[in-house]
Formats: structure tokens, sequence, C-alpha cells
């Protein structure tokens, strides 16, 4: 199937992008592909939305019935210690902290919302459909995607209902598959976009969605927290939003690189959710609906090329969340709409297939390059100086690009990646985790069935094992079997029998974050696609 533009993911990056196209250029013809069993199934943020790139997009949103209902109302940031918290004033915050007119939002909402205003500009939309492979010309430069066989079996040959991925070929294809995307991972190895800059960074983020007591509910109150229960050490913090309906999200993200293996993210925001300054808030409430994944949070230092012969990285595929301010989407519609420009100026010019330098050039000139140069230190003196020391630092930095135009100390390096920060458990002490109560806290398997995850039992596993031997002698014996705790979805298992430990993966478990593609030691795990459609089912995370 032939189309002047392809875009791989229906994420606020892809669908900004297929708009702004669609207003430029009426009659291109314009294609998104996306995994997920409907727009917005996979989408998970927490999300407090920055309005700035919708103004731009469509600046008449403001008028019509939309998923964006519940403006901020109130800022709150606490220091939680093991039973007490310290209220941080707001005046210490840099101006860039403040959420004054933004909106608590369930992220997966509005791009449903968005796909409505795509397909009505003529964007044709195929949610179900995983982007599979890359196309390349006799060239080497990217005409377009295959989206993966249906209908295979898990011993590799075709079943009963087999179907044969479709060919989607374009003038230019974009990529806007979310963090650690697997296309995104091969064209930046294939085309050397990262090199030059620094590695990338990575959390993982953890959301439940709560039906609250009304009368314990705070419409547009927004909260962060750092410190407990995570140590000095280890990066991260917490949110706490209050949407319409009695709805609050409740999330924790965990920086990648910390150091124990015997940490598990899951049950750190299971723990956090026990603090007497959090637990309250969910008696006589109701847990709805549970999801997790991989952000970026590399920022200015780390994003790589975004172009490449024949395409380009937009959204989180290319990186550009801000991490303090814990956003993203914004960044993500406003890189989809850059690169919409350049590419319909392409078209017009009668280009096809070539690099799109000019896009490259623009972005760090751009909005988006202001929102992330301003916090560009924040995520390096975290890591140096920990959670405490790295909040006081990366606050006076801020302040000092908010007032002067630039950091004094220049630009910091992140150092290593994620998945060498990790310390053998010889030297790490073990966790002792609190058993979960059932009425604020939870065990795994009852918080996975809660994001309504399903896969094809007998289709190929996904996750991609390169060699298992050293998965044995490293991940096992020298890393503690680190997958079983990093996963939040309990996809990974050491099972101990008579002959040894034995490796199995619960593939049909995985809710598509991307962690152990991130924090596997020895990068010895490949993330894929899976049959499109499979996956998490978010309703409105």
């Amino acid at each position: 199937m032939e189309f002047d533009v392809v875009i791989v993911g229906a994420g606020p990056a892809g669908l900004a992008a297929a708009i702004r196209l669609k207003q430029r250029a009426p009659d291109l013809s314009v294609v998104i592909v996306e995994k997920g069993s409907e727009v917005g199934a996979h989408i998970l943020s927490g999300a407090v939305i920055d309005p700035v790139a919708l103004d731009r997009l469509l600046p008449e949103w403001r008028s019509e019935e939309t998923p964006i209902r519940t403006p901020v109302t109130e800022d709150r940031f606490l220091y939680l210690g093991p039973a007490g918290s310290v209220r941080l004033p707001a005046f210490v915050m840099p101006p860039l902290m403040s959420n004054h007119g933004n909106y608590v939002v369930s992220l997966g909402n509005v791009c449903r919302w968005l796909a409505g205003k795509a397909e009505a500009l003529g964007v044709e939309i195929y949610p179900g459909f995983a982007a599979a492979e890359l196309l390349f010309d006799e060239s080497g430069a990217v005409i377009g995607v295959a989206t993966g066989d249906m209908g295979v079996g898990r011993d590799g040959e075709p079943g009963p209902n087999y179907q044969r991925g479709m060919e989607l070929v374009g003038r230019y294809t974009l990529i806007g598959e979310g963090a650690r995307g697997s296309l995104a991972k091969q064209l930046i190895a294939r085309f050397g976009l990262s090199e030059g800059r620094e590695p990338q960074k990575f959390g993982l983020g953890i959301k439940e969605l709560w039906q609250v007591d009304p009368a314990r509910h705070r419409p547009g109150l927004v909260q962060h927290s750092f410190g407990w229960p995570l140590d000095n050490s280890t990066g991260g913090g917490s949110f706490l939003y209050h949407l319409e309906d009695n709805q609050v999200v409740v999330g924790l993200v965990v920086h990648l690189n910390y150091r124990n293996p015997y940490l598990s993210p899951f049950r750190e925001f299971q723990r956090f959710k026990t603090h007497p300054a959090i637990a309250p808030l969910f008696e006589g409430g109701r847990r709805i609906s549970y999801g997790a994944r991989a952000i970026t949070e590399g920022g200015w230092q780390s994003v790589p090329n975004l172009a490449f012969p024949g395409g380009a990285l937009i959204g989180c595929s290319a990186g550009f969340v801000n991490l303090p301010r814990i956003k993203g989407s914004h960044n993500a519609m406003l890189s989809g709409m850059l690169a919409a420009d350049h590419v319909a100026a392409a078209i017009g010019a009668g280009r096809a297939h070539d690099t799109l330098e000019d896009y490259e050039a623009a972005w760090r000139g751009s909005d988006i390059g202001a929102d992330l140069a301003r916090v560009k230190n924040v995520k390096p003196l975290w890591s140096r100086l920990g959670t405490f020391g790295g909040i006081l630092a990366g606050g006076v930095d801020m302040w000092a690009s908010t007032l002067f135009g630039g950091s004094p100390i220049g630009t910091l390096k992140h150092g290593k990646a994620d998945f060498a920060a990790t310390e053998p458990a010889a030297k790490a002490r073990v966790i002792d985790y609190p058993k979960p109560d059932g009425v604020v806290s939870f065990d795994l398997a009852s918080s996975v069935f809660l994001s309504n995850t399903n896969h094809e039992e007998d289709q190929p596993v996904h996750l991609k094992v390169a060699d298992s031997l050293l998965q044995k002698t490293s991940e096992h014996d020298v890393f503690a079997g680190l997958s079983q705790r990093y996963c939040p979805a309990g996809v990974y298992e050491w099972i101990e029998g008579p002959e040894g430990p034995r490796y199995q993966i619960n593939a049909q478990n995985c809710v598509h974050c991307k962690t152990c593609d991130i924090k596997d030691p020895n990068q010895n795990i490949t993330w894929t696609v899976p049959e499109g459609g499979g996956g998490p089912n978010y309703p409105n995370m």
C-alpha cells in the first residue's frame, strides 16, 4: 500500500504529525499504524499536560467537547521520610515547575480524541497492526514499514488463521513508537544517530487509577513527592493527580540507573501508597486500573540525530521528556508538528526518501529545545549527588537558567547507560518488602489483571534472549535474577529445579514497558513487537 507519509504509532507525536500534515497539504495521503488494539490502548502517562502544543495545532479546542476537562487548581511538593512528610513552599520552586494553566487528563482518552480529529481530515489509522520491520531501498534509505504476520504459531510456522503482514510504503516515514521503540532502536544503531550524544537515560513509571471517596477528592490537585520509599542513592519520585468524577491517578517513577539488583520498582510503588501522608486518600476507594511503561529521561544531551534517510524520529522515540516537570506530551506533539512541516515542504518540493536535515537543525532552536535546555543538568546532578543533594543543586541550576538564560556549569554528562549502573548482588543488600494488604497495596498478579493484558498464547515469544547461558551465568548468578524484580508484570521467573535454575518467560503478561530491553545488565534481552493488538488494553490511562 502506497502513501505519501507513513507514521508508526498513534500517540501524541504521531497524531499531531498526521493532523499537521493534512492541515498543511490536504491532498497528502497519510497513514498511521498502531500496535494497540485501538488508539489509546497502549497509552500510559501521568498525566498533566501543558496545552501549548494543542493551542497551536487545534486553536479551537477549548470551545469543543473534549476529554481535557480538569484544570490544575493546586500544586503540592512533598519530601517524604519513613513516617512523615515536609511540604516544600511553592515560592522556592523554579517558575517552570508551576502547573498553572495545565490540565489533568487521561492521555489515552486525549489520543482517542486526536484520532477522531485526524480521521476527519482524511488520515487512515490502522490499530491492531504492529510495525515489525523497516523497509529499505537499494540505496539504504527507509521507504516504509511492514506489519507483522498474524496467526503464526509458537513454532514459527503459519497457523490456520495465518495472515501475511502488509507493506506500507511512503515518501517519508515518521517513527513515533514511544520510549525504546524497537524500530527506533534499529534506526539509531544502523545510521549512528546517537554518535556524539550522551547515553539515553530512562525511568520506569508505574501507575494506578483509583475511584476515591468524594469527601477526599480535590479536582485539579497535583501533588509530587520524592524521598521515601526510595533511598537517597535511588532516583525517582511520585505523583498524585485528581481528575474528574472522583478519580485519582497515583504513580511512582524509578530511575533505571539504580544500583541494587534486589530493588523491585513495583514493590516500592506498593510500599509508597502505605505512607501516612498518602494512604488516607485511598480509604474507602477502589482500584480501577494498573499499568507501567518506560519513560525517557536523558533530555537535551541524549536526543539522537532525529533525521535519517527517508524519515525522522518524533516524540519519545527521540526522547523529549522534561524530567523535573514529568511532562513530555507537549514536546512530543510539537516534534510531530515540526517534522510534519518539514515533510510537507520536502514533498511540496518534489523530494522523497532523503534526509530531513532541516528538521534536525530546527528542534534545538524551537520551543522543544528551550524547554529541555533549562533542565538539562537536573538528571546528571541527581545521579551524582543523590536525591537530596541533586534536587537542591538541580533547583539552583534551573533558577540560574531561568534568571540568566543559561546554566553557569554548562552541560553536564550522564556517563554510563542505565544497564551498566547495576551492581553485583554480592555488593548489595537484600530488601525485605512487606506483604501487600489487599486494601492499599496489592500483589503483582492482581495488578497485571487490571491492565487487561492479553496476547495470543500460541504466538512466538516476542522477548528475545540472545544467549541463554549468559543469562544463567550473569543475570542469575551475578545479579541474583534481577529481571524477576525489575519487570512490573511478572514476565520473567527463575524456577529452581533438581537440574538447576530454569529461566521462564511469561510473555503473555507483558505490558510493553520495555524495561527488560533497557535494564538487563548484559543487554541480552531484546523487546520486539508481538502480534498486532496484543498487550495491555488501558481504558482511560
